[in-house]
């Protein structure tokens, strides 16, 4: 009936020149007009004076920090925003889930608030005439367990992140927007954050200097019962240091030796970078089972978490001591150069996160490559992490053959790291360690383009190096990341760096310019066997194509490989191997084992309610990736991970 409708209208409009098509459109719903606009930010100053923020931080035992605001307004329409778009996440995380309680008052009377359904974190309120103020009252629930998100209160310290317990006036970039925070910790509390101190009130009551709303939320503060700070600049111009964290005093020892690789990680990144972007840096490092973990960069600070024996069980994990290095290097690749569509002027305007394949791509490469150099590492220790980024590439990522590291970038916005059914197929935020591969053959083209003479350290330096001492936000394009490099060796650098991001090869083959190749033997390097222990999984990805923990629980199942192939999938639990109880000792064996026999690994699994057997006819055995000198080719990874002298 439609088409013979509209058909005939077709005919009378070009029969008697009738404009019926329109009309007949018309007769369908329309759009509903929104009730309420949330002004775009404008690049003026805020011109109503100074925010007062002060967070109630005592309630630790009900994880409720109190926030009141005092936001200087004019009378008319105002639009308070929440944070949705958080620097470091890439993603709209803000917790507007966790924001309760709010009541806004002025001068003493009440005011309607109500929030746009279109935008979930715009609240608009009608300021009557003579009102200069807004007096603003609300909780932020932070998480009471780990379903709920990460834990940000214990009894013994917290975390505070301004985004998370502030409301600001739309209509104004964030930097223009001045804001002077305070904060009443719990009795007995020391703190770290890059905010300086204005006072020190009655009992634990800190008011900070006015600083603009941007750096602010990029300036959070960690607070515990039991810390300890190290200078690691002694002596320099520029105050860093270490704030330590922990659940109980006894974690806070730390020897020399250790604090010594930290003092090299700053040395090393000096020398790279030939500068710092920041006026004083803190890392800010919480050992603890109870608050929730973190690695979360910041211009002039990072969150930094780790478990309680990160330094009284230095050898024994080891594997996670690149995260330091990682976040200190966004100061430079992140915070100060940031890709021009990672940067927005305030927190509520989406990102677009392609330039991701530099910020987390290059700073993962560099948080490797800093933690060998400073000593974090050692070199067999750095090797063995970069086997198993090899691994992943050169046999654990099929989701390659369809989609690309470029495509990665999406996925804080797509996923908002949500777990994932089968990771190695759909893969997720691949740009950290697919990209750190893409550096790497950089770095080797770099070197292979002028015998030697230049190298990755050139192009750091000549791009983030750039304007000593500024900590303001200097944003780039793809041609820039380009025309830099031309700049270190001339290439075609546009179509070397695009075969990568928006290709489908295998990006392991950066080892063999380096100097290096994959190979596969039935021994895990100490990086597997750490991680497994502390993890309580079983890594079998490159042999059968799963990894298991400790009570048969699969986290991933890799796409076409053996197990796939047999029909298992990462919802089922392994009950049984070959007719025995399971456990892992006993399903790598059976792995082993199927190697001289022809006969299959049989897997009881359990599938709801249902259990069958799974026959997987894999004789492969054991493997697991370790990297190997390739004669006669130049050594380019030792150099590249050996500490720079000047």
């Amino acid at each position: 009936m439609l088409k013979t409708t509209r058909l005939a209208a077709a005919v009378l409009a070009t029969t008697f020149g009738l404009a019926a098509l329109p009309a007949l459109a018309s007769s369908g719903p329309q759009p509903v007009p929104f009730k309420h606009d949330v002004p775009a930010p404008r690049d003026v100053a805020y011109p109503y004076g100074t925010m007062k923020l002060h967070v109630d931080a005592t309630n630790l035992a009900q994880r409720i920090f109190d926030v009141r605001e005092q936001i200087p307004v004019s009378a008319g329409q105002v639009t308070l925003l929440y944070p949705k778009w958080i620097p470091g996440d890439h993603e709209p995380s803000g917790p507007i889930d966790k924001f309760a309680g709010l009541t806004i008052t002025a001068n003493g009377k009440t005011l309607a608030w109500e929030r746009d359904p279109a935008h979930v974190y715009a609240f608009h309120v009608t300021v009557p005439e003579g009102v200069k103020t807004l007096d603003v009252h609300f909780q932020f629930l932070s998480a009471q367990n780990h379903r709920e998100g990460r834990i940000m209160m214990t009894p013994e310290m917290l975390s505070l992140q301004w985004n998370t317990v502030s409301l600001y006036p739309a209509g104004y970039f964030g930097r223009d927007i001045p804001v002077q925070a305070s904060v009443k910790l719990p009795e007995g509390f020391k703190f770290a954050t890059a905010l300086e101190v204005a006072h020190k009130g009655a009992g634990n009551d800190v008011t900070f200097k006015t600083i603009d709303f941007e750096n602010l939320v990029d300036s959070p503060m960690v607070a515990g019962k039991y810390s300890k700070r190290f200078d690691l600049n002694p002596g320099g111009k520029t105050p860093i240091h270490l704030d330590v964290f922990a659940d109980q005093a006894k974690d806070l020892k730390a020897d020399n030796k250790q604090i010594q690789a930290h003092r090299n990680l700053v040395t090393q990144m000096k020398r790279m970078y030939g500068t710092f972007h920041f006026n004083h840096y803190d890392f800010m490092l919480s050992l603890s089972d109870k608050l929730g973990g973190i690695g979360l960069e910041h211009h002039r600070s990072s969150e930094d978490g780790a478990s309680p024996g990160y330094f009284t069980k230095w050898e024994q994990n080891w594997y996670g001591r690149d995260l330091l290095a990682h976040e200190f290097n966004h100061s430079w690749d992140g915070k100060y150069r940031r890709p021009a569509t990672l940067w927005t002027p305030n927190f509520n305007v989406p990102k677009r996160d392609h330039g991701l394949w530099v910020y987390e791509g290059f700073t993962q490469y560099s948080g490797y490559v800093m933690a060998t150099r400073a000593g974090l590492w050692d070199k067999k220790q750095a090797l063995q992490m970069l086997a198993m980024v090899g691994g992943t590439y050169d046999r654990g990522r099929p989701g390659l053959s369809w989609r690309t590291i470029w495509d990665t970038t999406n996925d804080p916005t797509i996923a908002q790291r949500a777990p994932l059914s089968y990771r190695n197929y759909q893969m997720s935020e691949d740009y950290y360690s697919g990209g750190q591969l893409i550096w790497l053959a950089v770095d080797a083209k770099i070197r292979s383009l002028t015998h030697d003479k230049r190298n990755l350290n050139n192009f750091a330096r000549a791009f983030f190096g750039v304007h000593p001492g500024a900590w303001d936000i200097n944003t780039y394009t793809f041609d820039d990341v380009v025309n830099t490099l031309n700049s270190v060796a001339k290439y075609n650098w546009a179509d070397f760096l695009n075969s990568r991001l928006k290709g489908h090869g295998n990006l392991s083959k950066a080892f063999n310019d380096e100097g290096w190749k994959l190979v596969y033997t039935d021994k895990p390097g100490d990086a597997i066997k750490g991680m497994q222990k502390h993890y309580h999984f079983v890594d079998l990805s490159y042999s059968i194509g799963i990894r298991v923990n400790q009570k048969g629980q699969m986290s991933d199942v890799l796409w076409n490989g053996p197990a796939f192939k047999a029909g298992l999938a990462p919802a089922m639990t392994i009950v049984a191997v070959n007719g025995k109880d399971y456990d892992p000792d006993v399903l790598k064996n059976a792995v082993a084992d199927a190697k001289d026999s022809k006969a299959p690994i049989k897997l009881l699994v359990k599938d709801f309610n249902e259990y069958k057997t799974i026959a997987i006819d894999y004789h492969g055995g054991l493997k697991y990736p370790h990297l190997e000198r390739i004669k006669g080719k130049p050594d380019y990874l030792s150099q590249v991970l050996a500490p720079m002298q000047k």
